[in-house]
């Protein structure tokens, strides 16, 4: 089995999830965004996207600690956004009520659970 074969698959559930966050418009849910328009609300969290996932990737291709680390600090993430999504889920701007978005970060909250309980057994 590969190495952190949990985060891989948390990782995709959580991109996957990204992409079902614009169709919710999931910007709504920010204090910073949520007074745009849904075109510029659309654009903003959009166009975050990419320096995050550049930065994202550039980190997990790198050498010696910083993948791991970076491995260790999305498996929490990954738990922590799971929280907030509960947390929020009676948010009147939340549109992530369907089966098939909560299959997105409860599986990426459950795979980084999953991959933080290996790499400290």
């Amino acid at each position: 089995m590969p190495d952190h074969l949990f985060f891989v698959l948390g990782f995709a559930f959580l991109l996957t999830h990204e992409m079902d966050a614009i169709r919710a418009k999931e910007w709504r849910l920010f204090p910073v965004v949520s007074h745009l328009t849904d075109e510029a609300g659309y654009r903003v969290f959009t166009a975050a996207h990419v320096p995050l996932y550049a930065l994202l990737f550039w980190g997990l291709v790198g050498v010696g600690a910083g993948p791991s680390t970076l491995i260790l600090v999305l498996d929490g993430f990954f738990v922590v956004h799971l929280v907030l999504h509960v947390v929020r889920r009676h948010c009147p701007a939340n549109h992530f009520a369907s089966p098939f978005s909560w299959t997105l970060f409860v599986g990426a909250g459950m795979c980084g659970g999953i991959d933080l309980l290996l790499m400290v057994s």
